[in-house]
């Protein structure tokens, strides 16, 4: 297998020697618990996405000095963007987006392309447990009208849609049990149509995943090409009259007299409103109300070369819907329209180590693993990304303090294809001031600080979460593979 790593650095090589002076190289070791900022004007990861989507539409170009504005978006990934999009549609405000890098730069154009109707980590019947049944089901149906939203923004977007639903793939017989149990909660309590398959049905009419012990199936689920959607969304936005700015990261934050002054390198812009939606690359030091707030994880990614017609046969793939397997450090996958299979799962605690070889060789045997008839195939595209999880693994599109206008969206878990463009119309609603509808707990609370099993919640705990997150890692593991 010749390896991606090397592809990334000739790309990086490549990049390199087309890069005009506002442009620097991509950075693959960038961490956000580590980094005071995420640069300014770096280059895309190169994911298969930004790869195959073709030239990026125009931007307006690096903040051209000091400049007031009614709203400022941090982050022009698909929150940044559809936030701006609601509010130039539905309100009337045309907002001015701030990108440290190039548009949709961090998680947008770095992620598996996977819309589910799910938002957070958690499982319908944990909402349950969290907020009771009532709640529970008003936030199925917050999800429910997401994934409407989502199809009404993308219906004229040429973003590769693959809908069909999503396959939830057992990895082991011993987790059956459970789906069933949430087959028939989803079925019966929330009205949605989850249906259960055998391991026969899976292999022989869906995909010869040869780890697959059943499934759980689920009506609503569509892949997308996310370099396209993103630059769908960027093409939207400016026709619309968003002004975006990449290479214009904020460098400093000050709020006197309830207006905001973000400076960035070329100017400040003075702003009544602000929201951030800065995702898994929000940086410890942005602005207070975040700090410690989010803890950002390395997911890794791969795409193949395309498969043979042979191979999609030994591999059974009779369908290209949306699939994850039900490990905790799950793996999502799928057959691209192209024929190459994309793969991920989680990499790398530390942005230090994200490029090491180690973890994209972990990922090629885990794709083998499932399906052995692609032993010795060639990645052609590798990459990884911060994901952005909150202390209790469901997001927040919030206002912090009520005497501030500043509001955030945040805290997807690996869910944010979809529910972004709920999140950015959410957003949207808070900075407009349309509120009367913003009654589920994740737009009533702040992120939370980190936790022990959600039973107490402190700040002191922040020097310590990677320390856990080894330990559960570890723990995840044997859970997933051994117990």
């Amino acid at each position: 297998m010749e390896s991606a790593t090397q592809k990334i650095s000739e790309v990086e090589n490549e990049l390199s020697r087309s890069s005009t002076s506002a442009m620097d190289a991509y950075d693959p070791a960038y961490d956000p618990l580590v980094d005071a900022t995420p640069g300014k004007g770096r280059d895309y990861s190169p994911s298969y996405w930004i790869g195959t989507a073709g030239t990026p539409p125009e931007d307006d170009g690096p903040l051209p000095g000091d400049t007031d504005a009614d709203v400022v978006i941090v982050g022009s990934g698909f929150t940044g963007l559809t936030a701006a999009i609601f509010l130039a549609e539905n309100y009337g405000i045309k907002a001015t987006v701030l990108e440290a890098n190039r548009t949709s730069w961090g998680c947008s154009t770095r992620n598996g392309g996977q819309a589910q109707c799910t938002s957070g980590r958690l499982k319908r019947s944990q909402w349950i447990e969290r907020w009771g049944l009532d709640t529970a089901l008003r936030m199925h149906q917050e999800c429910v009208d997401g994934m409407e939203t989502f199809k009404s923004l993308i219906k004229d977007i040429d973003c590769d849609p693959q809908p069909g639903g999503h396959l939830y793939i057992a990895h082991r017989a011993k987790v059956m049990p459970g789906l069933v149990k949430e087959a028939q909660l989803l079925r019966k309590t929330f009205n949605y149509d989850a249906q259960i398959f055998d391991a026969k049905t899976v292999k022989e009419q869906y995909v010869n995943d040869v780890e697959a012990a059943g499934a759980l199936h689920e009506p609503e689920g569509i892949g997308i090409h996310a370099g396209k959607l993103a630059f769908g969304y960027l093409k939207k936005a400016r026709a619309l009259g968003v002004k975006v700015h990449p290479a214009s990261p904020v460098t400093g934050w000050e709020t006197r007299k309830g207006i905001h002054y973000l400076q960035t390198p070329h100017g400040t812009v003075k702003a009544q409103s602000v929201g951030i939606a800065t995702g898994g690359y929000t940086s410890q030091s942005l602005h207070p109300q975040l700090k410690n707030r989010l803890l950002p994880i390395l997911s890794n990614s791969m795409v193949t070369r395309p498969l043979t017609p042979s191979e999609i046969e030994a591999c059974n793939f009779r369908t290209t819907q949306i699939l994850t397997d039900t490990r905790v450090l799950r793996h999502y996958y799928r057959l691209l329209p192209d024929n190459r299979l994309q793969i991920g799962s989680r990499s790398a605690i530390t942005g230090f180590d994200a490029p090491k070889q180690k973890y994209e060789d972990k990922l090629y045997a885990d794709m083998v693993r499932k399906f052995p008839a692609l032993q010795g195939i060639s990645i052609d595209y590798s990459w990884w990304g911060w994901v952005d999880v909150s202390h209790d693994m469901m997001p927040r599109i919030f206002q912090p303090n009520e005497s501030e206008t500043l509001y955030y969206a945040l805290g997807y878990g690996g869910n944010g294809v979809m529910y972004s463009a709920q999140a950015g119309k959410r957003l949207a609603q808070w900075i407009a001031g349309d509120t009367k509808d913003l009654n589920l707990p994740i737009f009533q609370s702040r992120l939370p600080y980190p936790n022990v099993r959600e039973l107490v919640e402190s700040e002191h705990f922040a020097p310590f979460r990677r320390l856990g997150q080894r330990f559960l890692y570890r723990w995840y593991h044997l859970k997933d593979e051994v117990l």
